[in-house]
């Protein structure tokens, strides 16, 4: 088993973290301040995890222990209670942050992904398998609890989003919980004609409309999609594009949970996990016709609607790390951190693309930024428009002009926010009411509180 040093649980939640990361192979050591933990650390070499439940306290012991070991990978668990924390956490320098209740295999998986940026080896595009449900914002925590429900029962599962709000990524989340099997992933509307037929069953219906299979169960060979997924999982995405015939076949299969194979004509039990990722149009599809009605309700058990990257805002500091961090490993690139002011701008940008988007920028952003650590708000103004446009170098007015319009308009967003009350939006932003105060008087941000109904 691996060690990881612990800074600062409480004692009381000791013996069911220990229990949790146990399950990952990972062993506990225990610290109680940045001395002990640099003890420690001297006598042998390990990853940290920062617990955060102590607030300012427990930042500074992870800054003083990022000053003395800068080359320890260093992670946070903060309580999702106090989403703010995830900001203060990067900042401080830490690889990675995560939420309570702390989960043992992604823990192990960012120590196994630190541990190959460390190396320098450049990784080429992400591995899907290794992405992570960030999940500091309370709309993720509710996307969270339908993820460990859909993972203790077999039933189908929908999954509706827009592109890039980690539909597959939840899909994989399912599975991993589950443990068995593979993971097999078909996209309906990258085949044409009889091709979607011969991927998932390996073999075309016998007629057109596949009815014939009506009278006995599905056939299905050894070289299909279906069959690799047996035991496990089949994530479909497009199922809209998938041809009538398909979805015919599809769905009888469900509801067989039996099927000929192919290779030897015996009848074999065909258990196989169905989750669907399909975009906010899927049910208008199915009341159009478009979609077999015993299809839907199989793959419909369970829905789970994932939302825009722009409904989780607490949730960006940490995947903006993750995917900057990424990005850096497979260009063979030391890592680089963001800047206060430019975790701030990307948190209030729009990202119509979500997480698709946020990564192109910050593709961008390491492909010309200079040299040094910060990425700074310059860096990452130079690829976007406020007005959440495409990229612009011209018609913007100067780098002070468009800083002052940024900070204003998102001053102001902040506040409406939190109903106008200078406390919690001065806590939002990480800065003291006295230089809110003096911000808002700089910038021109008129102040009106709402009432509380």
């Amino acid at each position: 088993m691996k060690s990881v040093l612990y800074l600062g649980c409480p004692a009381s939640d000791r013996a069911e973290t220990e229990k949790i990361l146990a399950t990952a192979d990972l062993t506990v050591v225990w610290a109680d301040g940045a001395a002990s933990a640099l003890s420690e650390l001297r006598r042998r070499e390990m990853p940290v995890l920062v617990d955060l439940s102590q607030g300012a306290s427990a930042l500074q012991m992870a800054r003083e222990l990022r000053t003395h070991r800068a080359r320890t990978p260093m992670f946070a668990v903060v309580d999702t209670r106090r989403p703010e924390l995830t900001t203060e956490a990067v900042l401080a320098g830490v690889a990675d942050v995560f939420p309570r209740p702390l989960g043992g295999r992604r823990v192990a998986n960012a120590i196994e992904r630190e541990t190959g940026y460390r190396s320098r080896q450049p990784r080429g595009a992400a591995d899907p398998s290794r992405d992570d449900l960030y999940s500091h914002s309370a709309v993720m925590r509710e996307v969270m609890t339908l993820v460990a429900r859909a993972a203790t029962v077999g039933v189908g599962v929908l999954i509706r989003g827009e592109e890039g709000t980690g539909r597959k990524v939840a899909a994989r989340a399912i599975h991993a919980a589950r443990g068995t099997g593979k993971f097999v992933s078909v996209d309906c509307a990258a085949f044409e004609g009889d091709q979607l037929d011969t991927e998932l069953f390996g073999t075309v219906a016998r007629s057109q409309n596949g009815d014939d299979s009506a009278r006995g169960f599905e056939r299905v060979s050894r070289s299909s999609r279906l069959h690799d997924a047996l035991g496990g999982t089949i994530y479909m995405q497009h199922v809209a594009d998938a041809p009538w015939r398909v979805q015919a076949r599809f769905a009888r299969l469900l509801r067989d949970r039996e099927a000929v194979l192919v290779e030897t004509g015996a009848t074999v039990g065909f258990e196989v996990r169905p989750i669907a990722g399909v975009d906010p149009g899927f049910h208008a599809a199915v009341q159009e016709g478009r979609v077999r009605e015993d299809l839907y309700r199989r793959l419909a058990v369970i829905q789970i609607d994932m939302p825009p990257l722009k409904s989780r805002r607490d949730d960006i500091p940490a995947l903006a790390n993750y995917f900057l961090r990424d990005i850096c490993a497979s260009l063979g690139l030391p890592s680089r951190t963001l800047s206060r002011p430019a975790l701030l701008l990307m948190a209030a940008l729009p990202w119509r693309g979500n997480a698709v988007e946020l990564r192109t920028l910050l593709e961008c952003v390491v492909s010309t930024a200079r040299s040094g650590r910060d990425v700074g708000i310059e860096e990452v103004l130079a690829h976007v428009r406020l007005d959440g446009g495409e990229v612009a170098h011209s018609g913007g007015g100067t780098l002070r002009q468009a800083r002052a319009r940024f900070e204003r308009e998102y001053i102001a967003d902040v506040l409406k926010q939190h109903r106008g009350r200078i406390s919690d939006a001065a806590v939002a932003l990480g800065i003291q009411r006295t230089n809110l105060y003096r911000k808002m008087r700089s910038l021109g941000v008129k102040h009106r509180r709402e009432a509380v109904s």
